[in-house]
């Protein structure tokens, strides 16, 4: 009797950058190459869903003006309050935090690719990394991700300022890096060398050079 060998597991790849810098950009070219891509702001959009343990309990504690009029969280409010307030943003991490892990983990689990990855802006910062193999930094200049993002959100540029603040330095993210992905010129050349990352990890078991 033949044996099929079981189906190898899919790595994980962290994909990690401050705002502005480029990851969904990026993540976006990794998936339309095929790859499972799990983005953990999404994650963070699903727990506070209607009808989630999560969103009464942020209705409860910053009350009903944090809520839309069709019941649904006001995201814009909501970061204004937390990035105000150093105790308020460490209050909604500890309630959040563990419930995001478990939705990525999750859709993680249905991965079929080879290698499936992890976007997170929180990577490094939180227990997330713990989850990857492999840590792939995109990385631009602090006044590149002002500029970019201050025109894709017409946000106020020291709410702006104060998230910055509040990642992991830019510093900080490059030391766990494995791998960099510099992200300051044309759309044309991140999507270059996405597709030359991808061959590179087509070729690693388990995230590493075998």
């Amino acid at each position: 009797m033949i044996r099929k060998s079981p189906k190898m597991k899919p790595w994980i790849l962290g994909l990690t950058g401050g705002i502005g810098s480029g990851k969904s950009a990026a993540a976006q070219h990794f998936s339309d190459l095929g790859v499972h891509v799990v983005d953990a702001d999404q994650a963070a959009r699903w727990v506070v869903e209607p009808g989630r343990l999560a969103l009464r309990k942020i209705a409860e504690h910053f009350g009903k003006e944090i809520l839309l009029t069709d019941g649904r969280l006001d995201r814009a409010a909501l970061r204004q309050r937390v990035f105000q307030d150093e105790n308020e943003r460490r209050w909604l991490e500890k309630l959040l935090h563990p419930l995001i892990r478990q939705e990525i983990v999750a859709n993680l689990e249905q991965a079929s690719s080879p290698y499936a990855i992890l976007v997170s802006p929180l990577l490094v910062e939180t227990d997330q990394h713990r989850l990857v193999q492999r840590i792939l930094v995109v990385d631009v200049p602090e006044a590149l991700q002002l500029q970019r993002t201050m025109q894709r959100d017409q946000a106020d540029r020291k709410q702006i300022e104060a998230i910055i603040k509040a990642q992991a330095s830019r510093e900080e993210r490059l030391r766990h890096a494995d791998d960099v992905l510099n992200n300051d010129r044309s759309e044309e050349w991140l999507k270059h060398e996405v597709e030359r990352l991808h061959a590179f990890y087509l070729t690693l078991r388990g995230g590493q050079v075998s």
